[in-house]
């Protein structure tokens, strides 16, 4: 097990091959060092080199990048991916044949889950993750927290949601009528949940989102009423909204407006907001999305595997739309990792959009600074003085990387990078080394995890 370096209140990066920043002034610094104190950015360039610290790493021949920011996960999947049975449906399809498995969600699962989807997306430069856990079986009262325990053993950036779903399939909704819970029990949970963990203050740990499931799993009071709360408290609020066609004709047929124009009507766009997925909005609709700041979180993997259609975000960038980029669940992903969803989103634009696409280092700043904004942060998503100290270090030396000094900001998307990271740290902390995760043993949660796995599969009807 390695140690984290919980107790190092200094460090200096020495030596750089690259630091790329992803700040306003999109600067790269050559042969640059930078100097922590207490998990932030003191100074950065080329720096005295009587600096002292606690602790020094020579990062000769590597890149440092700000630490990659996931704007919209699910973790329980982590635990019913690449299930052959679901592979070749669509979203609706895809949820009816989950929930059977997903309401034999205990603690346990939720705890290795996110051990396990967390310890995946730190492996690969993560140091922030957003998680959008809407399922709450009998029993599940303590989710959340052991989510949040879950993070807090990992040293990552943890943004929980209160998720819900409230309309069940006997009201005309989608999930189960077992996995939906009353409005009142959903609303005291969720201010049980900001009051107890969400934290404001610069560089926090954790904060809280409200993130009701979708449209056609929730009511509208549902939506309203959570709304009221989120700005109440001063939180932001989080659904999926234009992700298929199939949720545009529930809207419209059960609602008499299509998804967006539903979500302005129960007062849920402004720069509070953000939605997960975003692909099916006309060009009105991008403009309200500009006019009000309303985020999104796109998530190419998992839209292009389930066939729901590709996110205008050419457009959405032109146009200065907040968009953050994530990998969504592991069952519609089937992965944990930012890096290849970076080059997974490259790819698809450069596809459906030739020369308009965004380049290569477009996305690592949607992955960066534009996952900040998303989240409404301003402290961390680019390598500057007195923002967060959260980056990642890969090694330009390998045979794989053979030409790519040319481009640095470019090449985790044009030419790939296919393994961990070198160096990972969140919070000036050393969170993971050449792959191995700091602080935890990995063996026993990897046995625990199958076992559990196991267990939830054979809970199924």
């Amino acid at each position: 097990i390695l140690q984290r370096s919980d107790n190092v209140s200094s460090l200096l990066i020495k030596n750089a091959a690259a630091i790329i920043t992803c700040n306003d002034n999109d600067d790269i610094l050559y042969n640059a060092d930078m100097y922590i104190k207490n998990g932030e950015i003191i100074k950065i360039g080329s720096l005295n080199n009587d600096l002292k610290a606690d602790r020094v790493y020579d990062m000769e021949g590597k890149y440092v990048f700000p630490g990659l920011i996931n704007t919209h996960h699910h973790l329980y999947q982590t635990f019913t991916r690449n299930l052959s049975t679901v592979q070749n449906m669509e979203l609706f399809d895809w949820l009816n044949a989950l929930y059977e498995i997903w309401r034999g969600l205990d603690e346990e699962a939720i705890y290795l889950s996110s051990l396990t989807g967390l310890g995946e997306l730190i492996k690969y430069g993560c140091t922030t993750c957003f998680d959008h856990h809407y399922v709450f079986p009998n029993g599940s009262e303590n989710f959340i927290d052991r989510q949040l325990e879950a993070a807090d053993e990992l040293g990552i950036r943890f943004y929980a949601s209160r998720g819900s779903m409230s309309l069940g399939k006997s009201a005309g909704g989608l999930p189960p009528d077992d996995l939906v819970q009353n409005i009142d029990y959903i609303l005291a949970d969720s201010a049980r949940l900001i009051e107890k963990y969400n934290d404001t203050s610069k560089f926090s740990m954790h904060n809280i989102a409200l993130a009701p499931c979708s449209p056609f799993s929730v009511t509208p009071e549902l939506l309203k009423e959570s709304a009221k709360l989120a700005r109440a408290y001063g939180v932001r609020l989080h659904t999926h909204v234009a992700e298929t066609k199939d949720e545009e004709r529930f809207c419209i047929e059960k609602l008499g407006k299509r998804p967006l124009e539903f979500m302005e009507s129960v007062d849920w766009v402004g720069d509070d907001v953000w939605y997960a997925h975003g692909i099916h909005f006309n060009d009105d609709e991008l403009k309200l999305l500009k006019e009000t700041g309303t985020g999104i979180a796109h998530c190419p993997v998992s839209n292009m595997k389930l066939a729901s259609g590709v996110c205008r975000l050419p457009e959405m960038l032109n146009m200065g739309i907040n968009v953050g980029l994530a990998v969504d669940g592991s069952a519609s992903n089937d992965g944990s990792n930012l890096l290849a969803e970076i080059r997974s989103a490259y790819l698809l634009h450069r596809l459906n959009s030739s020369n308009k696409a965004p380049s290569g280092y477009d996305i690592l700043k949607t992955a960066t600074k534009g996952s900040a904004a998303v989240l409404g942060r301003t402290d961390i998503g680019e390598l500057s003085v007195s923002k967060a100290a959260d980056f990642f270090v890969i090694d330009s030396n390998g045979l794989d990387m053979v030409g790519t000094f040319t481009d640095p900001a470019n090449l985790i998307a044009t030419t790939g990078y296919n393994k961990p990271a070198d160096y990972v740290f969140a919070a000036g902390k050393l969170i993971s080394e050449k792959g191995i995760l700091t602080g935890i043993d990995e063996e026993k949660i990897v046995y625990k995890a199958n076992r559990k796995v196991k267990e939830l599969l054979d809970k199924r009807k």
